[in-house]
């Protein structure tokens, strides 16, 4: 079946509809003990696990749709923006501050990422009619950024990380650096195309 709503393009819209119930869950159950972590940990990793899943099912059983080429980009840019921003805001409801001023500057450094990119995609295939297809870089990127973000969640709930964010400091320069290093990988493969009369 190629309809709109195959397997993977239904994954990538159960993705979409989770980021908001991840950021209600971070945000909302912030005065629970061990539950804040935990929950909304498990929200996260099966929204990810969506993002795994759709993209395999769609390339292997042939559900590639024009539909999903909208949705499933969406969806990605739905969860990698809006857990940032919903971590940033929980760093300073749990008045981690010195944490959340330096976590600031990698979701500033994501969301620049993102969009740079996702303008390149754009103005490459409108001008040359090329797609700009995912690098092993942007899939090393992406995995950094879900196991940090798994990390970053769960610290508080390990004896002596829960302390100094070590752990989370840590996870924030992998995140900032691979998403850098994606950036102007892209950049740098497809700028040729950017420049073409």
């Amino acid at each position: 079946m190629k309809g709109k709503l195959n397997v993977p393009n239904t994954l990538s819209l159960i993705r979409a509809l989770l980021v908001p119930v991840f950021v209600a869950t971070l945000l909302f159950m912030i005065d629970i003990p061990v539950w804040y972590c935990i929950v909304p940990t498990i929200v996260y990793i099966l929204t990810g696990l969506t993002d795994m899943l759709d993209g395999k099912i769609a390339r292997k059983y042939n559900l590639v749709t024009d539909f999903g080429k909208f949705i499933d980009p969406l969806a990605d840019k739905f969860m990698v923006i809006g857990s940032s921003i919903a971590i940033l805001v929980w760093m300073m409801l749990r008045g981690q501050n010195t944490q959340a001023l330096v976590f600031v500057w990698v979701v500033l450094i994501i969301l620049l990422r993102e969009l740079g990119v996702t303008s390149l995609r754009l103005v490459v295939a409108g001008k040359s009619g090329i797609v700009v297809a995912a690098s092993m870089l942007g899939k090393i990127k992406t995995v950094s950024q879900m196991v940090g973000t798994v990390i970053i969640l769960i610290e508080p709930l390990i004896p002596f990380f829960s302390e100094n964010h070590i752990l989370s400091y840590v996870c924030m320069g992998i995140m900032a650096f691979t998403t850098l290093f994606s950036g102007w990988d892209y950049l740098k493969a497809y700028m040729p195309h950017l420049s073409m009369d």
